[in-house]
């Protein structure tokens, strides 16, 4: 039977329990009627509206895609069903079509550096292994077979497909499925609210890099394929570099020979106020995996943009890349990309986020570093986290502690609230927000104000108060 939305909240809740496996989420713990899911159902704008009607701030833009918010439906509904009517489908293998050569070409124009080359996925899993067997396939073509391994950050989130599983360093998502299929080691993330050996500023960009040196040393330089990173790391709390971090991490591959790979599956389309968050960094990586924000999730779509230098051996006599997506680059979702892409430029969406981050970043600071359940406020862009503490700055809540706030009381306060925010440990506990690029600052406004009233009501929740 299809579901509408005419159907009860209660009987939706209810089907989406007995049928629907929800992803990365304690599918037992609804309720037998399943009363305790949300079930949205439309959008407008920054908001997004559940099936009893009630309006929610989506604080996370659907889990960092949302980039244009839910008002251009009408566009890409048009510009979908034009490209339907001429061409629903067809591969990228051995043949192309427009929307995928435009998109390409448009990419290649927007990337930093000599990033030319673009291979189409279906999302950022798959594009972050399409980066691995890209490396995989140039270090052969220059007769290095050895270099199988990889350099990645502690925490660091790359995705949940057995390759891209390889480079993620959450051990909980990975141990119950085996060994990794690719040789991963990880080195130290950077945290600088809990920074390496307590240092700070240049002496921890030089502590983080002495620490990777000594890793790529002792697996041996000439095993290490990649180095792969995010601009601002996700897990952990938008974790942004101290000065001069990506430098020598490029600096760093070069010496060893080893390709740069920026993961910018969450980094790119906006949400630094930038077209690729490497641009922030204003270092040119080898290849960039990218996904979520290229359509703003009006199609599902993924890609990884490669320089000339590591292309090239593709386009020897003879040569055939070994990798093919039956989906990667579908017209469909091109031509969806390539609208997203004019309405960012239409709508001055890169500048609406240079202009409101400095004012975002003085709201939140003030307004939340002052309560006691908040010991930072760290970010970049429209993408922020408030990392959440026991009423001491260096004192993080026992594993008790974290199941009582992050999955006991945030989920339905911020509810009451109507805001959609992220709970998360993926390292120290903390509350992340990453809203549509298109909110304007009575929006914002509106967001930091409940999460004012959100944190407040946590921190009494937890017993803590204020000094």
């Amino acid at each position: 039977m299809a579901v509408t939305h005419q159907d009860s909240p209660s009987s939706l809740q209810q089907r989406a329990q007995q049928h629907l496996l929800l992803h990365f989420t304690r599918n037992g713990e609804l309720g037998p009627d399943g009363s305790g899911l949300l079930v949205l159902e439309r959008g407008e704008g920054p908001y997004v509206f559940d099936i009893a009607g009630n309006r929610y701030f989506d604080a996370l833009s659907s889990l960092f895609c949302s980039q244009i918010g839910y008002s251009f439906g009408e566009e890409m509904a048009a510009v979908a069903a034009g490209q339907m009517t001429r061409l629903a489908f067809n591969t990228n293998w051995a043949t192309a079509h427009p929307p995928a050569i435009e998109l390409a070409e448009r990419l290649a124009e927007l990337a930093p550096g000599d990033l030319n080359k673009v291979f189409f996925t279906s999302g950022g899993s798959e594009s972050v292994e399409t980066a691995w067997k890209l490396a995989r396939q140039y270090h052969l073509a220059r007769g290095e077979p050895q270099r199988i391994k990889a350099i990645a950050r502690d925490r660091a989130y790359h995705g949940v497909t057995l390759g891209a599983l390889s480079f993620t360093g959450v051990d909980r998502f990975k141990t119950p499925f085996g060994r990794p299929a690719v040789d991963v080691r990880h080195v130290a993330w950077t945290n600088q609210f809990r920074p390496l050996d307590g240092l700070e500023g240049e002496a921890l960009t030089g502590g983080l890099l002495a620490d990777m040196e000594r890793a790529i040393q002792e697996e041996g330089p000439d095993t290490i394929a990649v180095i792969i990173a995010e601009p601002v790391q996700n897990a952990g709390g938008c974790l942004t570099p101290p000065p001069g971090y990506w430098q020598g991490v490029r600096e760093l591959a070069d010496r060893h020979g080893i390709l740069l790979i920026a993961d910018e599956v969450i980094c790119a389309f906006g949400r630094l106020g930038e077209w690729f968050g490497s641009r922030r960094n204003a270092v040119e990586p080898d290849l960039i995996t990218v996904a979520k924000g290229l359509t703003s999730a009006y199609a599902p779509m993924g890609a990884v943009l490669v320089s000339d230098r590591v292309a090239e051996p593709l386009y020897a006599p003879g040569a055939t890349l070994l990798h093919g997506i039956t989906f990667g680059g579908h017209p469909v979702a091109a031509a969806v990309a390539l609208k997203n892409i004019e309405i960012f430029e239409r709508e001055q969406v890169l500048e609406n986020v240079r202009a409101l981050e400095p004012w975002l970043e003085r709201e939140l600071t003030e307004k939340l570093l002052g309560l006691p359940i908040v010991a930072d406020v760290r970010g970049a862009g429209f993408f922020w986290a408030f990392e959440l503490v026991a009423g001491d700055r260096q004192q993080p809540f026992d594993a008790d502690g974290r199941e009582r706030l992050l999955r006991g009381f945030l989920p339905g306060r911020l509810r009451k609230a109507g805001l959609i925010a992220r709970a998360d440990d993926r390292g120290d506990p903390v509350l992340q927000i990453a809203p549509p690029l298109i909110s304007n600052r009575d929006q914002l406004a509106e967001m930091v104000g409940s999460l004012a009233e959100v944190l407040a009501d946590a921190g009494e929740f937890m017993g803590l108060v204020e000094a």
